[in-house]
């Protein structure tokens, strides 16, 4: 088989506050912008990389979903454990001080993890867990 990740998806509860974290305090490039108000799917991802995607999506659009389980949606999400993404990078410092720079909400600085990798981790305006690790 040849499988690749295409698009990994997020939860945002304010699109702009995602869209200027994405694409302007990572870099990222926005790909689409559909919808209105706060009903906005917005795809971002690593400039020169098309094929990796990030979607930004409003968690109390999906229909199959109760209201109880909506409210555990935004509960989680603004405690920060209901989305994460693990991002990588060859300089973990320039990265991580360039993100702290824009004003990111910092979790965690560069660290040497236990388990042999080096990272780091912010929030984003939804409160998702950005991890960053060094590549090596």
């Amino acid at each position: 088989m040849d499988i690749t990740i295409h698009t990994s998806v997020l939860p945002h509860d304010d699109p702009d506050a995602s869209l200027a974290f994405y694409r302007d305090t990572l870099g990222f490039e926005v790909r689409s912008d559909v919808g209105s108000g706060t009903m906005r799917w917005i795809t971002v991802g690593p400039v020169g990389q098309p094929g990796t995607s990030i979607l930004l999506a409003p968690p109390a659009a999906d229909p199959g979903i109760t209201e109880e389980e909506r409210r555990t949606v935004v509960e989680m999400m603004a405690k920060g454990t209901y989305g994460w993404i693990l991002l990588a990078t060859g300089d973990l410092d320039a990265t991580f001080e360039k993100l702290q720079a824009g004003d990111a909400d910092v979790i965690q600085e560069p660290t040497e993890q236990p388990y042999g990798v080096r990272d780091c981790a912010f929030r984003d305006p939804a409160g998702n867990q950005i991890r960053i690790q060094e590549v090596r």
